[in-house]
């Protein structure tokens, strides 16, 4: 599990930045753009949830001892 994390953390930052190069910003919500804002959010959210698991696993570590 130590593994895992940073590297769904790293694959979630690169999607996010993936998706965001795929936008159109003139038109952010026509076309193809609005599939890339939601997958940048969902990416964006997913690294969120990810960082507040490994924090709360670190906090459970520190309660152990």
């Amino acid at each position: 599990m130590k593994v895992a994390l940073p590297i769904f953390m790293i694959l979630a930052l690169i999607l996010c930045i993936f998706n965001l190069t795929q936008m159109d910003w003139a038109a952010p919500l026509e076309g193809k753009s609005s599939i890339a804002l939601i997958g940048a959010m969902a990416s964006a959210t997913a690294f969120l949830l990810i960082l507040i698991l490994r924090l709360s696993k670190k906090v459970a570590e520190k309660i152990k001892k």
